[in-house]
């Protein structure tokens, strides 16, 4: 029987399922769930938003969670050499994977910088009587239009550069003494915060208006095609899969892990803190229907309005605001940190894979390129403008596009579902049935299709936030279609250690279950 390649040097691994678990749901519980889902929700029918919500947790996120940890746990590697190890000609995807994490990691942190700042203005309410002219002028000094790199804002590169010797020293501790300690101590924290905040939230008043209007279903929306791929949406960005962290963090797994149940455990745990999400920010914002004489409807935002305009208004007119909004931006901060150590990680994992290098060397050279990139670019007055773009091409031509090709490629090409399937159901409680292969051969690669056509159509009727497109192209595309030209570049390189591929997947169990 063929055995699968084994490693030089013993790979590190977590200390216990509860390490993995807690990174797992650390990396998948970001800034999105917080101030994404609740918007997708009210725009997508309410309460009955939660039916396509939960279908598509089951038939897409919880299978394409499964899929990663068993090709990570199985082949032990980072997304490049694992999909090498599957097939030579699936290499260039796991690169894509890495390059798209880098350009993530460099825009992603500077939002965590942002919300470091706002833990402080929260005290003193620095925003004053209009926090829209504040952020956007004050704290971003943002130019008025978007363009070249013309002034840099200290009041971002200093905190920006905080968040990333944290991100590093982390890093550089390792699996189980460095990521694994801090999402054991990062997640609680977060559940401690993010929950006072939610209890404050709900005894405001005005608050109950605030959850009618989350809460109420349109049941009519389900007849909509749009509300059913805005779910698929939901889960698929706020379950980190797509590019390569999952399959990093599993390749850290024992050889007789619980994949399927773990699975479950990260995927439930981020749809309850999303709902959880889902409740903190419409309590608060029909506080501030409530005190400003608006309408519900005319107060949900999303994204950084949300965060950076909306809440501070709130704060601003709510008893203990102080205490409410270093609640809101520590959690944010939290939520945010543990993405980020994960997004560094796989391109940390893939250059150690590649190389031999040591984890040190490795977090120094990889992250800190990724972290020079990121202060360089983003701390100036076109950074806001720079992180839009980049944040809205690498998503939907990047992350979406990948994934469809890689579970293509898997499903399709390679036919490799029903060995990863025995693999994955050798050492899990619960196993696998039909709906597994089903889900990741048909359902999903037609939702992840469908997704790119409605986004290229959108695309090529107006510009995406009505900029340029000399800058769209610059900001934007390059950066979605480096990403990929620069995996391709890089899979050229013959492999200098002794890393021979295994070829197409083989019927090979899982090591547990000899």
């Amino acid at each position: 029987m063929a055995t699968q390649p084994r490693d030089a040097q013993p790979r590190e691994q977590w200390g216990s399922r509860l390490g993995f678990l807690m990174a797992a749901i650390g990396s998948a519980i970001g800034l999105g769930n917080i101030w994404r889902f609740p918007s997708e929700a009210y725009r997508n029918g309410g309460g009955a938003f939660m039916l396509p919500y939960l279908i598509a947790l089951l038939t897409a996120g919880i299978p394409l969670l499964i899929l990663e940890y068993v090709i990570g746990r199985r082949h032990r590697k980072s997304p490049p050499a694992a999909f090498r190890r599957m097939a030579s000609a699936l290499q260039p995807i796991g690169w894509w994977q890495v390059a798209i994490c880098c350009v993530i990691a460099s825009y992603y942190a500077v939002i965590l910088a942002w919300a470091v700042r706002y833990v402080g203005f929260s005290v003193g309410e620095s925003w004053g009587d209009d926090p829209d002219a504040f952020f956007f002028g004050d704290f971003l000094k943002a130019a008025e239009e978007p363009g070249w790199v013309s002034s840099y804002v200290g009041g971002v590169f200093w905190p920006l550069a905080a968040i990333w010797v944290v991100v590093l020293v982390i890093l550089a501790l390792g699996v189980r003494r460095g990521i694994e300690v801090a999402n054991k101590v990062f997640i609680p924290l977060l559940v401690v915060f993010f929950g006072a905040l939610v209890v404050r939230a709900v005894t405001l008043d005005g608050a109950a208006t605030g959850l009618d209007a989350l809460f109420s279903p349109d049941w009519e929306a389900l007849t909509r095609g749009s509300v059913w791929v805005a779910a698929y949406g939901q889960i698929f960005f706020s379950l980190s899969v797509g590019f390569g962290i999952m399959i990093t963090y599993a390749s850290y797994l024992g050889r007789r892990a619980d994949l399927t149940g773990s699975a479950l455990v990260a995927g439930f745990a981020n749809s309850s803190f999303e709902v959880l999400a889902g409740i903190g920010v419409f309590a608060t914002l029909g506080f501030l229907s409530a005190t400003s004489g608006t309408p519900v409807d005319e107060t949900v935002t999303s994204g950084i309005g949300l965060a950076f305009v909306a809440f501070p208004t709130i704060i601003s007119n709510m008893p203990l605001g102080a205490l409410f909004g270093v609640l809101f931006f520590v959690s944010l901060v939290i939520a945010g940190l543990t993405s980020l150590i994960s997004i560094v990680q796989v391109a940390v994992a893939a250059v150690q894979d590649r190389t031999g290098m040591g984890r040190v060397p490795a977090v120094l050279t990889v992250g800190g390129a990724i972290a020079l990139v990121s202060l360089l670019v983003f701390p100036t007055d076109a950074g806001l403008y720079l992180l839009d773009s980049a944040d809205h091409f690498i998503n939907q031509y990047g992350i979406v596009l990948a994934s469809l090709v890689s579970l293509v490629a898997v499903a399709w090409v390679l036919r490799a579902l029903p060995v990863l399937q025995k693999d994955a159901d050798a050492t899990s409680a619960i196993r696998l049935g039909v709906w597994w292969r089903l889900a990741l051969g048909v359902v999903t690669p037609l939702v992840l299709g469908w997704m790119m056509v409605d986004s290229l159509r959108t695309e090529l009727d107006e510009n995406y936030g009505d900029y340029p497109a000399g800058f769209l192209f610059w900001a934007g595309w390059l950066p979605a279609l480096g990403a990929l030209v620069l995996a391709v570049l890089v899979s050229l390189i013959p492999w200098r250690r002794d890393e021979p591929p295994a070829g197409p997947e083989r019927d090979t169990p899982a090591e547990g279950s000899r």
